[in-house]
C-alpha cells in the first residue's frame, strides 16, 4: 500500500515546498477555505488525504472533540504523527476512496487536494454521505478542471521562456491525466465542474459554496504567484448532507 509520496526522493523535495514548511500559512487557498469552515466545537471530524495533519490540528484548535486523519502514504503519516501531540487526533493509513466507517459517524468531512487522485468520484461521494451525520458538512478542494483538462499542467512558453497562455483542451474527456510533479510521474483524474456538482446533488447533498480561490495579496511576491491570477488552479466546494 504505497504511493508516490512514499518515494524518498520525491518526499525529500515535497518537504521543501512552502506549504510543507509553513503549513496552512503557506497555502494560497487557505484564507478562502478558512472563511467557510463550519463551527467545529465539540464536532467529530474526518480528514481524507490528511498529509502532514495540518487541518487535523487546526480542527483540534477549533474545539473538535475527535479527529481522524486518513492518508495512503506512510511517510506522510509519520510526519503527521511527529508533528501532533493531541489525544483527540488519530491517523490511519488507508485508501480514502474505499475506507469504511459506520453510518452517521462524523459531523464534518474535509479533504484538501486529494480527490483528483481518486478514480471513482461517485463512489467516494456515496461513502461520505453514508458516514456523515444528517446536516453534516463536506468541504473539499481539488485542482480546478481548467488546470487538469489538458493534462500537462504547465504554461505554454514563447521566446526566452515568456509565459504565453495556459492550455485547456479535452475538457469533456473525463479520464486519467498523466503529468509530472516535482520531477516524478503522477496520475490524476480530470472531471468537469458539472460532474463535481451534479454527483453531489444527485447523492443527497445541498451546495453551500463553490469558490475559485486566488492567491492572497501577501503572497503575490512569491515566485510564480502573480501568474496564478491568470487562471484558476483550485476549486473549493462545500456541501451539506440533506
Amino acid at each position: 500500500m504505497t504511493n508516490i509520496y512514499d518515494n524518498q526522493q520525491f518526499f525529500d523535495q515535497y518537504k521543501e515546498m512552502p506549504r510543507s514548511k509553513k503549513g496552512l500559512q503557506g497555502a494560497g487557498e487557505w484564507p478562502t477555505l478558512a472563511s467557510i469552515f463550519p463551527d467545529l466545537h465539540d464536532q467529530t471530524v474526518l480528514d481524507l488525504g490528511c498529509g502532514y495533519g495540518w487541518h487535523c490540528r487546526y480542527a483540534a484548535s477549533q474545539g473538535a472533540k475527535k479527529i481522524i486523519g486518513v492518508d495512503l502514504s506512510e511517510k506522510m503519516l509519520e510526519e503527521a504523527r511527529a508533528r501532533t501531540n493531541d489525544p483527540k487526533i488519530s491517523y490511519r493509513q488507508d485508501d480514502i476512496s474505499t475506507i469504511q466507517f459506520e453510518k452517521d459517524s462524523f459531523d464534518f468531512v474535509f479533504s484538501s487536494l486529494a480527490i483528483h487522485y481518486v478514480a471513482n468520484w461517485a463512489q467516494l461521494v456515496k461513502h461520505v454521505h453514508h458516514f456523515l451525520k444528517p446536516h453534516g458538512q463536506f468541504l473539499f478542494s481539488v485542482e480546478h478542471p481548467i488546470f487538469t483538462a489538458d493534462g500537462r499542467q504547465d504554461w505554454i512558453y514563447g521566446e526566452e521562456d515568456q509565459i504565453m497562455h495556459f492550455p485547456v483542451d479535452h475538457y469533456f474527456d473525463e479520464s486519467e491525466r498523466h503529468t509530472n510533479f516535482l520531477g516524478s510521474p503522477v496520475k490524476k483524474y480530470h472531471r468537469t465542474i458539472t460532474s463535481y456538482l451534479e454527483t453531489l446533488l444527485s447523492n443527497g447533498f445541498q451546495i453551500n459554496h463553490v469558490l475559485e480561490p486566488m492567491p492572497p495579496t501577501h503572497m503575490l511576491d512569491l515566485p510564480g504567484m502573480k501568474e496564478e491570477l491568470r487562471r484558476p488552479m483550485m476549486l473549493i466546494i462545500s456541501v451539506t448532507k440533506m
